[in-house]
């Protein structure tokens, strides 16, 4: 059981009541009257104005503070105390934590291991009441900055239908700052129509700098089907499309990831999202080295809008094959799921599995890849190479085999993976034996030929 060793250092830091903000220990704070002053166990006090009593559990809970001093920490469960009780040592603990310590048959000090002459224990008023006031007062101004927090967002709410030019693009930045910093703020402009009033800020003559910071602070919010519905109008659309090729890397990604939120609807036309220009950024997106935080955004989108037919048409005409084949090598490995799936969608289609067959890099990096990543990019690279070998199969067997192919899938086929990949495996192996005699296949199954 972890145990907390107290030490001569054991102070109250930082202490809100305390004047001059010194370090205080137990003593020195009861005896300077930083209890605030004739405040009671049922009272807490901000900017000296008394508030009514205060559940304990439910302040240290909400308040979720990762420092606190240390003098009120239970050296058992090492959380702050909220009924601390003192032994005849002159430890203090827990009361529930020191009475299961009992109940377990010790009749020692956790803390210092003496053995009880008393195992009677005495409540800690004191302390109880420095621990109540020092969280009460860190409460009530939380409290109070989180009604600043929602006032302001409301005010500036009210403003962004006041104003125009340079006075809605300051206004729009200081709520997009506060939005993405304060939940209570996303909270007060969702009940006071913010989403409505921020989607009547798009249309087709928004200016960039309008529509960053509105498209910023709709992608901290939750979003409800109808909300999504007016937001995925082509003129919306098209804006988000011409902001997410033009903007900084930061509104880029706060594109990809709103109109992946927008496009989750069953109802969504595809003719919305088949724009050639929004498929272009998105490549740019997944390929700026720069900036590779953007990667994994722009892959999450064009992996969710490959399900519709004519976006894969149009991603194989861009040369997208050929750009993520390329990419692959460099990729973290969730962005390299997110890939495999983009290109295992494109071996859907007739073009698609032309375009893998013709990069030269796609079948030697497919092998690569078997067993070596996890379960699904093997799942993934096995699909397209079983595309690409069954497209063409002597040309594209050999050169599979030759990268190592046959060792790769015997590994599948070995080890406890899905049933489905091993079957899977199996007919592929058999797809690349036909090109060979027994003996020679069976040289080309070696393991020491497996590229790892």
């Amino acid at each position: 059981m972890p145990m907390f060793q107290p030490s001569k250092r054991d102070m109250v830091g930082g202490y809100e009541g305390g004047g001059d903000g010194q370090i205080l220990d137990l003593d020195t704070a009861v005896k300077d009257g930083v209890l605030g002053g004739g405040v009671g166990v049922g009272v807490g006090v901000v900017g000296g104005m008394a508030c009514e009593k205060l559940d304990l559990g439910k302040m240290i809970e909400e308040l979720d503070l990762s420092e606190v001093p240390s003098v009120f920490i239970c050296p058992i469960s090492l959380e702050a105390m909220q009924d601390p009780v003192t032994l005849c040592t002159g430890q203090t603990y827990e009361r529930s934590n020191i009475l299961k310590w009992f109940n377990l048959g010790h009749l020692t000090c956790p803390t210092t291991m003496q053995e009880l002459w008393d195992d009677s224990v005495t409540p800690n008023t004191t302390l109880y009441r420095l621990i109540y006031t020092w969280f009460s007062q860190k409460y009530l101004l939380m409290k109070k900055r989180s009604e600043d927090v929602q006032g302001r967002a409301s005010e500036l709410l009210d403003t962004l239908k006041k104003v125009k030019g340079q006075a809605r693009v300051m206004a729009l930045k200081e709520l997009h700052q506060v939005v993405a910093a304060h939940a209570t703020a996303r909270k007060t402009l969702l009940d006071e129509g913010g989403v409505s009033v921020m989607s009547s800020l798009l249309g087709p003559f928004t200016s960039h700098a309008v529509g960053s910071e509105v498209i910023g602070i709709l992608v901290c919010l939750t979003l409800d089907s109808d909300s999504k519905k007016n937001l995925m109008q082509p003129a919306k659309v098209s804006l988000m499309v011409d902001i997410l090729n033009e903007g900084s890397i930061e509104t880029k990604i706060n594109c990809t990831r709103l109109i992946e939120s927008l496009i989750d609807d069953k109802d969504l036309r595809s003719e919305l999202i088949s724009s050639h220009s929004l498929l272009v950024g998105l490549m740019r997106l997944v390929k700026d080295k720069r900036h590779t935080n953007g990667i994994c955004p722009g892959l999450s989108l064009l992996r969710a809008i490959c399900s519709h037919k004519e976006i894969r048409h149009l991603l194989v005409s861009i040369g997208a094959v050929s750009q993520l084949v390329e990419l692959l090598s460099a990729l973290e490995p969730d962005c390299l799921e997110l890939a495999l799936s983009i290109l295992d969608s494109l071996a859907s289609i007739p073009e698609g599995r032309l375009a893998l067959k013709n990069c030269s890099n796609t079948i030697p990096i497919m092998v690569k890849l078997l067993m070596r990543i996890s379960e699904n990019c093997t799942q993934y690279a096995l699909s397209i190479l079983w595309s690409v070998c069954k497209l063409a199969p002597e040309e594209c067997s050999s050169v599979a085999v030759d990268a190592g192919l046959a060792a790769k899938l015997l590994l599948v086929i070995q080890s406890g993976c899905n049933p489905l990949l091993k079957q899977q495996s199996a007919e592929l192996l058999k797809l690349c034996s036909l090109n060979y005699s027994d003996t020679i296949f069976i040289s080309k199954c070696k393991l020491t030929r497996t590229i790892l």
